[in-house]
C-alpha cells in the first residue's frame, strides 16, 4: 500500500486595501490613523512577505478618473454615504501609496476609474485590467487572504465580505486597519462577523 502524499499548505495572499495619500492624515477624505495604519503593515509584512507567511502580496488602488456622482462637486456637499469629497484622481498625488508603506507588491488592482467602487473584488491589474483580482489570486492557487489597510468600515469591509463569497477562507487584521467612524465600523464588524469572516 503506498502512502497518501501530504496536501500542500494552502496558498494565502495578503490584501492590502487603499492605503493612499488621501485617506490618511492630510488628506481630502482621511482617516484617522490611516499613516499608522500604513506603517504597521510595513512593519509586519515589509519586503519579505511577512517571513513567507504570504505566498502573494496585492494590494488596490482608488482610481479614480470620472466617477460620476460619487465625487460631490461644485455646490453639491457630500453625504459622506455615497457621495464623498473628490479622491485618489489617476495620477494625482492624493492617490500614491503613503510614504509610511514600504512592502513587496506581487500586483497592483486598480478600481474605480467611472464608477464608485469599494471592493478591491472590482479593480483590475495594473498590467492588464482585464484581470481582476479574484481571478488572479485563484489561478495561482490561493485558497485564503488576509485584507487589512483602509477603511475598516468601507473598502475593508467590502473587500472582506466579496472575499469570502468568492470562496477564500477571509480574516480581517483588525490592528492593521482603521475605520471612519464608530457607529459604522461597529456595523461593518459585526456584518462581516456574520457572513464568516475572521476578525483577528
Amino acid at each position: 500500500m503506498s502512502e497518501t502524499t501530504p496536501m500542500p499548505e494552502s496558498l494565502k495572499a495578503l490584501v492590502v486595501v487603499d492605503v493612499q495619500n488621501d485617506f490618511c492624515e492630510g488628506g481630502s477624505l482621511a482617516v484617522d490613523g490611516g499613516a499608522a495604519v500604513a506603517q504597521s503593515i510595513t512593519d509586519t509584512v515589509g519586503l519579505d512577505r511577512a517571513k513567507g507567511t504570504y505566498a502573494f502580496v496585492v494590494a488596490t488602488k482608488d482610481w479614480h478618473q470620472d466617477p460620476g456622482e460619487h465625487w460631490a462637486t461644485g455646490d453639491d456637499a457630500p453625504n459622506f454615504v455615497d457621495t464623498w469629497p473628490v479622491h485618489c484622481g489617476a495620477e494625482t498625488p492624493g492617490a500614491e501609496f503613503h510614504d509610511n508603506l514600504d512592502i513587496a507588491i506581487d500586483e497592483l488592482f486598480l478600481k474605480g476609474r467611472t464608477t464608485a467602487s469599494y471592493t478591491g473584488f472590482d479593480g483590475g491589474a495594473s498590467a492588464d485590467e482585464s484581470v481582476l483580482l479574484g481571478a488572479w489570486l485563484t489561478a495561482r492557487g490561493v485558497m485564503a487572504v488576509d485584507v487589512v489597510g483602509l477603511a475598516t468600515d468601507h473598502c475593508v469591509r467590502a473587500t472582506a465580505l466579496d472575499a469570502k463569497v468568492a470562496g477564500f477562507d477571509t480574516r480581517v487584521l483588525l490592528d492593521h486597519c482603521a475605520g471612519v467612524a464608530p457607529d459604522t465600523t461597529e456595523a461593518a464588524l459585526a456584518e462581516m462577523t456574520s457572513a464568516g469572516i475572521e476578525l483577528v
